[in-house]
Formats: structure tokens, C-alpha cells, sequence
């Protein structure tokens, strides 16, 4: 008996102490559940699953709506710029005394979007042997440059419009005791960037053309044309001494990669004429004409000559010429002992100056697979 009491009092007490929880179901009604019950039917899950992804679903779909919103009504408008400015002429060479001056119409066109440009006179150096320039931020030398122009002035920005076009009249004016020499600038346009509206943003197409303006100052208008060749050679695949006399080799189907280099040692610019000339044991011959290039004074040149075989160095295997700075290449089937030699005038009233080099070409590719053939056949008989 006391053990049943006992029980009995202890399951009262257990029904006093019950707690009790509510839980929301499809129809949004709360039902009570006693906390003690671990039973739920599997239609309340399912229900109360749906319910929670329900509500992740209608929260991203606010965040959808949200961004959309900033994206269309937030949002600057973009404009991207498209630059094509042109200058004429595009080189000027100009021989003249001290105390002169001179004037040259420049026309500027515009094939691109309408923009605000200036154009400025910069002072530049030769830089390599490949024509590069050095353009320098302070104008140099005693040569003065203005424009005749009414409203437009250098380093002033002005508007251009689409398909338009604007001319430049340029005052080159030398000082009176202006050293005799060469003295080299540059005409420079460039678009100036415009701020932005409100609500707009610009994408701006930032680009400079340039016209070059080569001036040599001399009173008594004589000009010193001090040219020479400094390299002259050609880029063999094989190279030997024998004897002291070098020995150029080539196999028979290679291009023969040629480098020309030639040098003005004068304070005046020149611009080398001329020719290669291949000639072969067998009488034959061929002429390569020299292409006329600038070459600034104290300064080198690589020279370039026409015909010349295509360089092909970006697909594929690339042939040994690729790790070469070549002027041209010259093409063909080579056999024999070859003589290369080139003649070059630097100016009206100076020297010719002369140089040469020789080079050997021999079917090594086909003595290679010649003897394999013999090998592989001397073989295969003995066995």
C-alpha cells in the first residue's frame, strides 16, 4: 500500500508540474500542445516547414525588389568616349637662318566623339636605334612657337565636334643669334577630360597625337652629314673561326635574318639611300632597296630595306631568328658561297660609304637525312 500511494503521488505530482506550449499551423490558429507529448502528426511538419521556407522565399524577394530598385533609379548613367583625333601634316622638316620665321597651317580633324582638346609644343631626344622618341615636359632650345590664330591659343582647350575639323596656324620663329644646329619638337593634341554632370558619369577615352617638327638653324645653310655604317651582318644559325676569317653558315632553305645599323655623327639629321646587294657563285643576283629613315643627329638607326620576307615569330615553333633584332630577311634556296654588300649615300654632297659580308649555305637538313637513310639501310642489309 505505501508503495502504490507512493506511485499515485508522484504521477499527481507530475500532472501538477505539467507546462504547456503553443504552436502555429496552417490555418494560423493556435493549438495547445502539452509539453509532455512528444506526438506530432506528420501533416503539422510538413505544414510547418512549408510555413518557414514560405518566409525565406518572401524575404529574398524583398532583397530581389530592393536591389533592382537601386540598380534602375540609383544608378549613374555611364557615357563612354571614343577618341580619334588626326593631325596634318604629320612631319615637318624645316631648314632655316637665324632672325626668320615661318608659317605652317596644321589641320586638326576629329573622328571621334565630340570633346574639349588643346594642343602644346614639347621638346623630345631620339632614344634607341628603333626611332623611338623621349618626349621632355620643358620645351628646350631657342626656337619659339606661337599661334595666329584669333581665339585659339597653345596649351588652351578648346571644343571640337564630332566630325569636325580645326585649323592651326603654327609661327615657328628663330631668335636672332640662335646657335646653328638641329633642334627637334613635337606637336601635340590631346583631349582634355570634362567634368561630369549630374547623374552622368563620363568613361573617357584618354589620347595624345603628335606632329614631329625637325629644325635645323644654320646662316649659311650648309649642313653637316657625317654618317657611317655601324653594323652590317647577318644572324647565322652556325658560326665558326678558322684560320682568323669567321665562317657564317646557314642550312639551304633558311631565311638569312640581315642587320643593318648605321649612325649619324653629324650635329645636322640625315636620311641614308641606298642598297644590299646578294650575289652568289653562279651569277646570280639580287637587289634590296634601302627604305629612307630620319636619323637625328648623334643618335643610330636600324635601317630597313624592301623586298623583305614576312617575320613570323608568334606561332608555333619559332625560328632562330625570332631571338634577333633583324632589319630584313632575304628568302630562297641558298647553295654555295654568298657576297652581301651594301652602298649608302647619307645626303647631297656627301661620300658613299660602303660595307660587306659573306656567308655559306649547305642542304644540312638533307645530309642529316641522308645519312640516317644510309644508317637505318646498312643496318636492315645485315640483319
Amino acid at each position: 500500500m505505501g508503495n502504490k500511494a507512493q506511485n499515485v503521488k508522484r504521477v499527481t505530482c507530475n500532472m501538477k508540474h505539467k507546462k504547456r506550449r503553443y504552436q502555429f499551423f496552417a490555418n494560423w490558429e493556435p493549438r495547445e500542445i502539452e509539453a509532455g507529448l512528444l506526438y506530432e502528426s506528420k501533416n503539422s511538419v510538413s505544414s510547418y516547414l512549408n510555413i518557414k521556407s514560405f518566409g525565406r522565399a518572401r524575404q529574398w524577394f524583398f532583397v530581389f525588389i530592393f536591389s533592382f530598385y537601386f540598380l534602375v533609379f540609383s544608378a549613374h548613367t555611364v557615357f563612354a568616349q571614343q577618341f580619334g583625333i588626326s593631325i596634318t601634316p604629320p612631319h615637318l622638316e624645316v631648314i632655316i637662318k637665324p632672325g626668320k620665321s615661318i608659317l605652317i597651317a596644321y589641320k586638326i580633324q576629329n573622328f571621334g566623339d565630340p570633346m574639349i582638346i588643346k594642343s602644346k609644343i614639347y621638346s623630345f631626344a631620339p632614344m634607341g636605334n628603333k626611332g623611338d622618341l623621349e618626349i621632355k615636359e620643358e620645351l628646350e632650345g631657342p626656337v619659339r612657337f606661337e599661334l595666329d590664330n584669333s581665339d585659339i591659343s597653345l596649351d588652351q582647350p578648346f571644343f571640337l565636334n564630332s566630325k569636325a575639323d580645326q585649323q592651326l596656324l603654327l609661327r615657328i620663329r628663330i631668335p636672332e643669334g640662335a646657335p646653328e644646329g638641329d633642334y627637334y619638337y613635337n606637336l601635340i593634341t590631346e583631349n582634355v577630360p570634362n567634368p561630369a554632370g549630374q547623374g552622368f558619369s563620363y568613361s573617357q577615352a584618354r589620347g595624345r597625337v603628335g606632329s614631329n617638327i625637325l629644325i635645323t638653324i644654320t646662316s649659311t645653310g650648309r649642313i653637316d652629314l657625317k654618317g657611317k655604317i655601324s653594323i652590317f651582318d647577318v644572324f647565322s644559325r652556325f658560326r665558326f673561326n678558322f684560320f682568323g676569317k669567321t665562317y657564317r653558315v646557314f642550312d639551304s632553305g633558311d631565311l638569312i635574318p640581315i642587320i643593318l645599323i648605321a649612325e649619324n655623327k653629324g650635329k645636322n639629321l640625315i636620311k641614308p639611300n641606298g642598297d644590299v646587294i646578294l650575289r652568289g657563285n653562279f651569277g646570280e643576283k639580287a637587289i634590296y632597296n634601302i627604305i629612307p629613315q630620319s636619323i637625328l643627329a648623334e643618335s643610330q638607326r636600324q635601317l630597313s630595306a624592301t623586298p623583305s620576307a614576312l617575320i613570323n615569330c608568334d606561332q608555333g615553333r619559332k625560328p632562330f631568328y625570332c631571338d634577333r633584332d633583324s632589319s630584313f630577311l632575304i628568302s630562297g634556296f641558298f647553295l654555295g658561297k654568298y657576297d652581301l654588300s651594301t652602298t649608302i649615300n647619307f645626303g647631297e654632297g656627301s661620300p658613299n660609304v660602303y660595307s660587306n659580308v659573306s656567308f655559306i649555305a649547305i642542304p644540312i637538313k638533307f645530309i642529316i637525312g641522308l645519312f640516317a637513310i644510309i644508317i637505318v639501310s646498312l643496318i636492315l642489309i645485315k640483319k
